[in-house]
């Protein structure tokens, strides 16, 4: 057996030698998509290169497998540099270049472009090209988790994939996929917020992923943290391909190719099989998910052009009874305290769209038409015994569908862009609840079924032009929204966003950058649907309002083109007004979000207020010289007001500071080993009610504790750190690939603090014992919760 493991060995090491890699593709403008033809196209640090024909078409052959920065450039127009390009064996890569008129009047100049900046966004802007997604350490291929890397971008110790962005919280994002806002990007869903432990979009899919921060475009809408602009790759032109990954808790099948002359496609499907895992290891919850991807491009003629997405996952959420054998009495505690608070889920999402782009001399239209839909049900019974309905706690199910179209015009002239446009959206929300789990707050048994239908509709206008020679770039722009949820949100001129940003070249490769500007949110579904018993909206009776952030930027920002690094600071302000705050607790919904269920399914009314300011310092090093890199030092304080309270306290965001350093090594033989470090500052947490909790009539309905909001995060966590660890290999034969990589997070097996858990205290046959001084209640105690553990995760992607 050894001889043949050893010439195996050396087949792979050899199968490369004789062969060489193809890079393909068409160099269009930007504006108007014509071909561009002459220009040239060259791989960097290499004197391999080409020129387009007159069609825009270029072919560079005899590429030797790789990775490399390949850039585009003709006289007059901006040059465009993709980086960390893969060149195998097995298919020739597909790369294509948008190339944008240079606006000066020196056309015989090209002008140099390593880090693209957009007239609309000038500031606070992060890129993320396709291998330094897929490669992240310890990310696990997961795009939520990658995101997390970013400058400003808070994590949790917790297997969660929150995205929390400079002090914000979690439902303050919003995520677009070529242009399609799909709302849902995690599998177990947090309803009303966006949280999950597993992220739906696929990477094997993502071209290129762009987190904007601030200064946010007149043309997007109802976030007031972030938007993530995220582009598929579109479907190879000449034949198909296929790839297939399997992971430690899944498996993905991918597939791109021609389905006629006009059109492409790419498509992906994946199966997790982490309940047959969690069941081997005795774990009291059972999780499965899938999900769905497709993308088809159509060229219908030079000038118009049309893509098609699909998103979509399937969730269930079991519970597992069976007893492990040679469980400790604290494991033990454990399960049982899951098994009483874990509800049996399941949900549904998905999301469909097309965008039809029509291009002139000047410009272009974009039109976008497109629907979602979230189904979640959620299902508790005391003792988790089905057999009567007096054991029923809560069931809980409802859908949220929203049905959007967008119609937005680019004009493009010297020195100068102008856009305006038009949305419409027709949602309809859906819920049937009964519950009992809230009956000591609220005073009654909650059941209601109802169906509630709401109209948004709003406009734009947004402008750039440049001056001083083209140093100073001024981009303003005013959009007005409205919607139909309660009387002053009715009137679009409540909620008008004005913005405007400016960025002057100090000296070459030297920027200075400021954004002012206000946005507006809606709340979340849950609670513009939530309805009394009598079926009455009780928060459109209670006027709920769109949130509003008014936010204040600016920052420098210093380039090293030629050694394609780039050196950021920005400080910011946010001031947060009209924010939700739940009656029965009295706490700001701003709080909350980051953990599962439903949020915002009550009463609130729009009279909490925040703010969250700090200074954010970004390095980052693009692939040069086999290494690459981010550091990133984000410097943060939250703090909202609450009903309970006097004056501003911190959220559950406030973690103080951020430290992100990641970097990795591209070595001979396609080896390459990359890592992060994190160090987050602790968040505060609001403690128990002891006193509430212990009551038998509160604990048999809940089965849990009850937080004294009295206290709202009034005790703060350690701070908490990770270093995960990745190593990659591949080989690359005449018609396929082979890679297998290593993921370990948590190499050093921290053990981040958390807040304490609160269970009963139970005797040997898992009763609850009642306590001794006092028949009305139940002894309970307070553990220790602490997350982390040693991950590691061993994965195979063969492409063919």
């Amino acid at each position: 057996m050894r001889p043949a493991l050893l010439l195996f060995a050396f087949f792979l090491s050899l199968s490369s030698v004789f062969s060489q890699g193809i890079i393909r593709g068409k160099i269009t403008n930007s504006v108007n998509n014509q071909p561009i033809g002459f220009a040239n196209v060259l791989i960097l640090n290499t004197d391999l290169g080409a020129i387009s024909d007159e069609n825009g078409n270029y072919e560079i052959q005899n590429v030797p497998p790789g990775l490399y920065n390949i850039r585009a450039s003709f006289v007059g127009y901006k040059s465009s540099t993709q980086f960390e390009i893969q060149v195998t064996l097995a298919r020739p890569v597909q790369l294509d270049f948008n190339l944008s008129e240079d606006a000066s009047e020196l056309s015989e100049v090209v002008v140099n472009s390593e880090f693209t900046r957009s007239e609309e966004t000038p500031l606070s802007v992060r890129k993320l090209g396709t291998n330094e997604i897929e490669r992240y350490p310890g990310g696990n291929r997961d795009i939520s988790r990658v995101i997390q890397a970013l400058p400003g971008v808070a994590s949790t110790p917790s297997f969660r994939n929150d995205i929390l962005i400079r002090g914000g919280a979690p439902n303050e994002n919003r995520f677009y996929v070529d242009e399609i806002e799909v709302p849902v990007i995690n599998h177990f869903s947090t309803q009303g917020s966006s949280g999950g432990p597993v992220g739906i979009i696929n990477v094997n899919l993502i071209k290129s992923l762009d987190l904007i921060a601030g200064g946010f475009p007149a043309n997007r809408m109802d976030a007031l943290s972030s938007f993530f602009e995220i582009q598929l790759k579109e479907g190879r032109r000449d034949k198909m391909f296929s790839q297939l990954t399997l992971g430690a808790s899944e498996l993905t099948f991918s597939n791109d190719g021609p389905l006629s002359e006009k059109t492409t496609y790419s498509l992906s499907a994946r199966r997790s099989y982490l309940q047959g895992l969690f069941r081997l290891l005795g774990l009291p919850f059972l999780p499965t998910f899938n999900d769905f991807q497709l993308k088809t491009t159509t060229r219908i003629n030079e000038k118009t052009e049309l893509t098609f997405i699909g998103l979509g996952a399937i969730d269930d959420f079991e519970l597992n009874q069976d007893i492990p054998e040679n469980e400790t009495e604290e494991e033990r505690e454990n399960r049982l305290y899951l098994l009483d608070v874990l509800p049996v889920q399941t949900q549904w999402n998905y999301t469909t769209g097309v965008k039809l782009k029509r291009f002139r001399e000047n410009g272009f239209w974009t039109f976008v038409l497109s629907r979602n839909m979230l189904n979640n049900q959620s299902i508790k019974y005391a003792g988790n015994d089905a057999s009567s309905e007096n054991n029923l706690l809560f069931d809980y199910s409802s859908q949220e569908s929203e049905n959007k179209f967008r119609a937005e015009n680019s004009i493009f002239g010297k020195g100068y862009t102008i856009k305006y446009g038009v949305n419409y959206q027709y949602s309809r929300y859906f819920i049937s609840n009964f519950d009992r789990s809230t009956l000591s707050s609220t005073g009654g048994v909650i059941d209601v079924e109802a169906t509630s239908f709401f109209n948004q509709y709003g406009g734009f206008i947004s402008g750039s032009k440049n001056f001083v020679g083209d140093r100073l770039l001024l981009t303003g722009g005013v959009r007005i929204d409205g919607a139909d949820f309660a009387k002053t949100a009715s009137n679009p001129f409540n909620q008008i966003s004005p913005r405007l940003s400016a960025s002057y070249q100090l000296k070459q490769n030297l920027y200075a950058t400021l954004n002012a500007g206000i946005y507006y949110q809606k709340p979340s579904y849950s609670v513009l649907g939530y309805r009394d018993n009598e079926g009455v909206l009780v928060n459109q009776e209670n006027d709920v309002r769109y949130i509003r952030n008014a936010q204040l930027i600016g920052g420098i920002e210093y380039l090293v083109p030629e050694k394609s690094r780039r050196f950021t600071a920005e400080v910011f302000y946010k001031k947060y007004s009209n924010y939700p705050s739940s009656i029965r607790n009295g706490i700001s919904l701003a709080n909350l979000g980051a953990d599962f269920g439903v949020i915002g399914n009550e009463p609130v009314a729009s009279n909490s207020s925040g703010r969250a300011y700090g200074l954010e310092l970004l390095a980052q090093q693009r692939f040069y010289n086999n290494f690459y890199g981010i550091a990133a030092i984000t410097l943060v304080r939250s703090e909202f007001t609450n009903p309970n309270t006097q004056g501003f306290v911190p959220s559950a965001w406030d973690n103080k500071f951020i430290v992100s350093m990641s970097g990795g090594k591209r070595f001979r033989k396609n080896w390459e080993i990359g890592s992060r470090w994190r160090f987050l500052g602790g968040t505060p947490y609001t403690p128990f009610d002891l006193e509430a909790s212990s009551l038998i009539s509160n604990w048999d309905l809940r089965n849990s504790g009850i937080l004294d909001y009295t206290q709202i995060n009034a005790i703060r966590l350690n701070p908490f750190h990770q270093l995960d660890l990745r190593i990659d290999k591949k080989y690359f034969f005449d018609r396929w690939n082979l890679n297998w990589y290593v993921d370990i997070q948590n190499l050093y097996n921290f053990q981040a603090e958390q807040a304490p858990i609160l269970i009963p205290v139970r005797d040997d046959s898992g009763n609850i014992l009642i306590d001794p001084n006092d028949p009305s209640r139940y002894q309970l105690k307070l553990i220790e919760n602490p997350a982390g553990n040693i991950l590691p995760t061993v994965g195979i992607i063969v492409e063919f």
